[in-house]
């Protein structure tokens, strides 16, 4: 009896020594994050669809079952997933990832942001006061992130703390070798339309620049007088209009008509089991849109 219960204890330890870690991704590039980060040490789930604004979402009982069972959740942050995020972890009612717990994770918080210390005055749209949020289209700040990430495993699980570096390491020398070519692509860019400041991070990384949006303020519908007033300052320049696949490419095509760019409308996210090759295929069909208007 002694023997079978020493045999059922080694196997309970071992099996919990090598237990994945099971993260709860806020989008499909934070799961592609964990999952380059993580490796075969963790488990993903992805709470939201790759073609939904993330701003907007609904706290389902599928993303607090999520949260319920999660060791970690990451997040973009900077309230980007003010509206649903903080209301499922409540419901969760899981310790674990309370905010303050090592496993809450904010990407935002782990790199510098674009517009911080906007005021929070409703009058100039969907502000962030504490910056722009959606790092995730700048792969060196996914790079960055992907460091803090590792640091933050590594805390769940002390064992594997030097897997998770490695793996962020190597995440990062992939990102740095695709930048210089992308940099070099776009040195001739004439520049970009977007639809809201969600984009903003992938042109300022490289050098590109925007020259207007189609929003009058974040978070505000386009008006007539608005695009009419976009026609007026760029005409006789050239450009890219750029939407992402959930916005409304009407604007853009009216745009197009008028200006005669092109627009284009292309995903932010990676597929919901995306990882590293797919996300670096997404931001090099951004990048060629650049240079196909050279």
């Amino acid at each position: 009896m002694k023997k079978i219960l020493m045999i059922i204890t080694v196997v309970f330890l071992a099996v919990t020594a090598h237990a994945r870690l099971r993260v709860a991704a806020t989008l499909p590039n934070m799961g592609m994050l964990a999952r380059e980060i993580g490796g075969d040490a963790v488990t993903v789930r992805v709470m939201s669809p790759p073609d939904r604004d993330a701003h907007y979402l609904d706290a389902r009982p599928s993303v607090m079952v999520a949260l319920r069972r999660a060791d970690i959740v990451v997040s973009v942050g900077a309230e980007l997933e003010i509206g649903w995020l903080p209301a499922a972890i409540q419901g969760a009612n899981n310790r674990r990832v309370q905010p303050g717990r090592p496993g809450y994770f904010e990407a935002a918080r782990k790199v510098e942001l674009i517009g911080e210390g906007k005021p929070a005055d409703r009058a100039l749209g969907d502000v962030h006061p504490h910056g722009n949020p959606h790092i995730y289209m700048d792969p060196e700040r996914m790079a960055a992130a992907g460091y803090a990430l590792a640091e933050r495993f590594g805390m769940l699980d002390r064992e594997r703390a030097d897997q998770f570096r490695a793996n962020a390491a190597r995440f990062a020398q992939q990102v740095a070798g695709r930048m210089d070519v992308w940099r070099e692509q776009v040195k001739d860019s004439p520049g970009v339309v977007t639809f809201h400041e969600d984009i903003d991070y992938l042109p300022f990384a490289l050098g590109v620049p925007v020259h207007g949006y189609i929003e009058p303020l974040p978070g505000i519908p386009p008006t007539a007088r608005h695009l009419r007033d976009l026609v007026s300052d760029l005409s006789g320049r050239q450009g890219v209009i750029w939407t992402v696949d959930f916005q409304d490419g009407a604007a853009g095509e009216y745009l197009s008509r008028h200006l005669d760019w092109p627009a284009v409308q292309l995903p932010s996210q990676v597929p919901i089991d995306g990882v590293a090759e797919a996300y670096f295929a997404m931001i090099d069909a951004w990048v060629k849109t650049l240079v196909a208007a050279e």
